[in-house]
């Protein structure tokens, strides 16, 4: 039962807070939930068995047996890290927006949990048809907080990203319908089990784009690029980063862009290996291009959030990259990745909702000089900076190598142009923060009458610490978290993506 009251207890005490009247209740209810879900998660670590290839922690149950659909839930170590992101940051987002939303608060409160349910269902679930319950839940809540705690342009914001979440999906579940069918003609029996749609084989011919493999690979992958986002799909990401809430914007990088990742992962890879071994130099090329191409347009953004934004296109590349050098090293670099990116770039959101918050502006041309003003919040900003941009020692350097050592293995040039992407990652960082932090005082900051920039409180600095003790954690001991997915990566690609499961209670 484990697994289940970690998925449904968000969306249990979520449905209860908004019978709740009174704000600061409800906050704190859903603080300390988000507390507790996360040392319920902790136990899940603790009881893993890293050494096992298997699924742990299974529970199965018939849900429309006619049709082989069943609730059946599990983990391995490609899935157990992605958990224990979701759940540790659920109480930092909490806490971090307990004076930024003031309106409607149990309501923004319980979708934020249910979203929470839908995010682990994700992660957590082996039906397909019950994961793909869950990825489609995601939009209700996230479609929420955008548009109803979200900046001026929320509404156009927040249909660009259900509109092109819902596309994508489509093609996913026709798919996913046709996998059923070919469990029926090849098994005997429909299931909607990956562990049996890992036993079919597909047809391919690697002569014709339209054989079964190949058109249901791009119909998976499709609706993963989305939510990556991949370069040219990624359009929909900086309207909604910068009309989002920060807590909405938090949870959207630090958690739901890594379910397009994972879903290449788990998904689109070990089912149609032929297809994406075959198609593998088409996404090494947009990644790259991805890499590159968010670098150089976070360069010249003039919003600090949409910065931000627009170097998850960049750094979500490197995870793309990873996944399709297909050797163990860029894979596991491509998951460690998709953690960093989780703690590095949702620290930054939350920092920029920080100064938001005491100026209403993010126009980084407006400030200048704050680390005078505000040496604490410089500090925090400084070290989450070095970790965006891969400072040995911290977080990100030990994603981003083992990428680029991955992808040097299979295509020197596709490795040597990535890494520009991170010098250009350096520069537009450093840059952004020396205008911030330094120089000539901007006029919000010269102007501290009408601006009272006051340096982190006590809370603040209390969401904060977590995530730096985890950059530089992972940066120092990457060991302790690449130990628990060793087994996993290394049974995926000496297999030739022909991933297989088998069940251990």
């Amino acid at each position: 039962m484990l697994i289940t009251l970690i998925i449904f207890l968000p969306l249990v005490f979520g449905i209860g807070i908004l019978f709740i009247k009174n704000e600061k209740i409800a906050k704190s209810i859903a603080f300390g939930f988000s507390v507790a879900e996360f040392l319920l998660s902790l136990v899940l670590l603790h009881r893993f068995d890293a050494s096992s290839v298997s699924l742990q922690f299974v529970e199965k149950v018939e849900w429309l047996p006619s049709f082989g659909i069943q609730y059946f839930v599990g983990v391995d170590g490609l899935s157990l890290w992605l958990v224990l992101l979701t759940t540790f940051l659920m109480p930092i987002i909490f806490l971090s927006s307990w004076t930024a939303i003031t309106k409607k608060v149990p309501a923004y409160c319980a979708a934020m949990l249910i979203l929470q349910t839908a995010m682990l269902g994700t992660f957590l679930s082996i039906d397909m048809i019950l994961f793909f319950v869950f990825w489609e839940l995601m939009l209700v809540p996230m479609f929420l907080l955008i548009g109803i705690w979200g900046g001026e342009k929320r509404i156009y914001a927040a249909y660009k990203f259900f509109i092109y979440t819902m596309l994508g999906s489509i093609f996913m579940m026709v798919a996913i319908i046709v996998l059923m069918f070919l469990t029926k003609t090849q098994l005997g029996t429909m299931s909607s089990s990956l562990l049996d749609f890992y036993k079919l084989k597909i047809p391919f011919d690697s002569g014709y784009f339209f054989n079964p493999q190949t058109l249901m690979f791009f119909a998976f992958s499709l609706a993963f690029a989305i939510k990556v986002p991949i370069f040219p799909l990624h359009t929909w990401l900086p309207d909604a980063h910068v009309q989002a809430p920060t807590p909405g914007s938090v949870v959207l990088a630090g958690v739901m862009l890594k379910m397009g990742t994972y879903g290449f992962l788990r998904f689109a890879i070990p089912l149609f290996p032929e297809a994406a071994k075959q198609y593998a130099p088409l996404f090494i090329g947009i990644a790259v291009f991805g890499i590159i191409y968010g670098a150089l347009v976070a360069m010249v953004q003039p919003d600090m959030k949409k910065l931000v934004a627009y170097s998850s296109v960049s750094h979500l590349g490197f995870c793309i990259l990873g996944l399709f050098a297909m050797n163990i090293e860029g894979v596991t670099g491509s998951l460690y990745q998709m953690l960093n990116h989780g703690v590095s770039t949702g620290a930054l959101f939350i920092l920029v909702g920080m100064i938001y918050e005491r100026t209403h502006s993010r126009e980084i041309s407006k400030y200048g000089g704050l680390a005078s003003v505000m040496p604490v919040f410089a500090i925090f900003f400084f070290i989450t900076t070095l970790s965006s941009i891969a400072v040995p020692g911290t977080n990100g350097f030990v994603g981003e190598f083992l990428v680029l050592l991955g992808a040097f293995k299979v295509n020197k040039l596709a490795a040597g142009l990535a890494a520009t992407g991170m010098i250009f990652g350096a520069v537009y960082m450093l840059w952004m923060y020396k205008r911030i932090f330094f120089g000539t005082a901007g006029h919000i900051v010269a102007d501290g009458d009408k601006h009272p920039l006051i340096d982190l409180n006590a809370r603040e600095i209390a969401v904060l610490v977590p995530l730096m003790i985890l950059i530089f954690w992972m940066g120092f001991f990457p060991g302790n978290f690449l130990d628990k997915t060793k087994v996993s990566i290394e049974h995926l690609v000496r297999n030739h993506g022909q991933y297989t499961l088998t069940m251990n209670k």
